[in-house]
């Protein structure tokens, strides 16, 4: 794992595709690389083997005013189609885990689309994540 970097473009476009199904442009790519290096909380990481990218983890800090803790959330994780179940996805969580522990995290949370239940929400319970509630939103036009 490596902190992506601006040559990583077109694979980070792809992957952003693949996580949202929305076609991302290089210029959004970079204006979402650039929030990330300005951030204190964020992180955006690469997957890379033998000069390969296969996937991508974002990784934030959020701090848990409730009970004054500090929580690691994946705020993206994605690999290439052809990577998916070698293993990459689960090195990619220990991975985000890892840093959490790093930054003294009481534990990890990520938001999940409900789409994704029969893949990506199997895959998290495997690892000890639990379903602890919905997240709501409201859109402002």
């Amino acid at each position: 794992m490596r902190k992506a970097e601006k040559k990583d473009i077109e694979d980070l476009c792809v992957l952003m595709d693949e996580m949202s199904h929305t076609a991302i442009s290089r210029e959004d790519m970079l204006n979402r690389m650039m929030l990330v290096e300005e951030s204190q909380i964020d992180s955006l990481y690469v997957c890379e083997e033998d000069g390969e990218i296969l996937g991508l983890l974002g990784f934030r800090l959020r701090e848990n005013l409730e009970e004054m803790s500090r929580f690691g959330e994946i705020s993206a994780i994605v690999v290439y189609p052809g990577n998916k179940r070698n293993g990459v996805g689960r090195f990619m969580m220990d991975y985000a885990e890892k840093l959490a522990r790093e930054y003294n995290c009481k534990g990890m949370w990520l938001v999940s689309g409900f789409a994704r239940e029969q893949e990506a929400h199997k895959f998290y319970e495997r690892l000890g994540y639990k379903v602890t509630g919905y997240r709501f939103i409201k859109l402002f036009n």
